[in-house]
């Protein structure tokens, strides 16, 4: 045990170093045990009578599962009384949630997915919850959701837990990604990598190859060339990975590089894209540059974009800078989407 280093052993350690205040800790050990809650409860699979349907839908008129419902009612309830936060906004929820009356009200503001990847539950591939967390700028104030419509530069923090084999929380406070591991007899987080580097080439793609037909000239030309491996423009093989889980796609390619791309394409534009900015690509993007790799819609920045709105969705192209960068700039040259 005393070569292991805890999540508050290490999260108390950078605020020494003024890396992070007492509030922003106490709000990323708050959701790291609502983590673990949710860990336990996704390993009693069908034995925690959870992983049905819950007879209702949330805000994007999605069939939510009992999970979707119980994950945001904890996540909810575990962040309302502790004083570090002014409101919290959920992709389950139509507008903000408010810090109670009589509770203390702190300084930042919590995003969150609390379940990404939910349809995939009871085939028993890894889920995951996702949040960001930005600071409230309307200190003297009662938060409204014009509050959280920051662009994602202005992130302080962002992370995910994925429920797979192992458990795992992966997070970043702006001082690169550092990825933690659940050992489930000690009931705690402990470090598992710290720093983590994405590898800036790669020969792993993931998309979702039965879009095809509605892709836009720029993804269908970067997906054909790799298809076309070793004979064709890129001159190696690729291999395409899709777990359609985004905590699982984008955690392989923390861990052994690649690209991210669900764009958006003819059958979600109208909508904008299919991902949500601020609960999924935003948290997303910080952790991907943190760790040295690029993100953007396709064309721009992730991070730059203005929110227009809480459940504002996005096409989302993330990995290793020299593929994301290569396929920028097909936007550029042939234009648009």
């Amino acid at each position: 045990m005393s070569d292991r280093k805890s999540l508050t052993q290490f999260l108390v350690e950078a605020q020494r170093a003024g890396m992070l205040d007492a509030d922003l800790r106490l709000l990323i050990e708050v959701v790291a045990r609502t983590a673990k809650a949710l860990a336990v409860m996704i390993g009693k699979g069908q034995f925690a009578d959870v992983h049905s349907e819950a007879q209702s839908y949330n805000v994007q008129g999605e069939v939510q599962k009992k999970l979707d419902v119980v994950a945001n009612e904890l996540l909810l309830q575990a962040n309302a009384w502790g004083g570090h936060l002014a409101a919290m906004a959920s992709e389950e929820e139509e507008t903000i949630c408010l810090i109670p009356e009589g509770m203390p009200r702190g300084g930042y503001l919590l995003l969150f997915d609390p379940l990404d990847g939910s349809s995939n539950i009871d085939v028993n591939i890894s889920v995951g919850t996702i949040f960001s967390v930005l600071r409230n700028l309307n200190a003297a104030g009662c938060p409204t959701e014009a509050d959280f419509l920051q662009p994602g530069r202005n992130q302080v923090a962002a992370g995910y837990a994925i429920y797979g084999p192992t458990a795992q929380l992966v997070v970043t406070f702006g001082h690169g990604v550092h990825e933690f591991t659940l050992d489930r007899e000690f009931g705690a987080w402990f470090l598992s990598k710290a720093a983590l580097t994405i590898p800036e080439e790669t020969n792993e793609f993931a998309i979702n190859a039965s879009n095809r037909r509605h892709w836009f000239p720029p993804i269908r030309r970067y997906v054909d060339e790799l298809e076309a491996g070793k004979e064709g423009p890129r001159g190696r093989d690729y291999n395409m990975r899709w777990v359609g889980s985004m905590v699982a796609d984008v955690h392989r390619i923390l861990t052994r590089g690649g690209i991210f791309l669900y764009p958006t394409d003819r059958k979600t534009a109208s909508k904008g894209g299919k991902l949500r900015l601020m609960y999924e690509a935003n948290p997303m993007a910080f952790l991907i540059e943190q760790a040295g790799g690029m993100a953007t819609d396709g064309a721009q920045r992730l991070l730059d974009l203005q929110p227009q709105g809480l459940h504002q969705r996005v096409g989302v192209v993330l990995g290793s800078k020299q593929e994301v960068a290569r396929l920028q700039q097909y936007h550029l040259e042939l234009g648009g989407k």
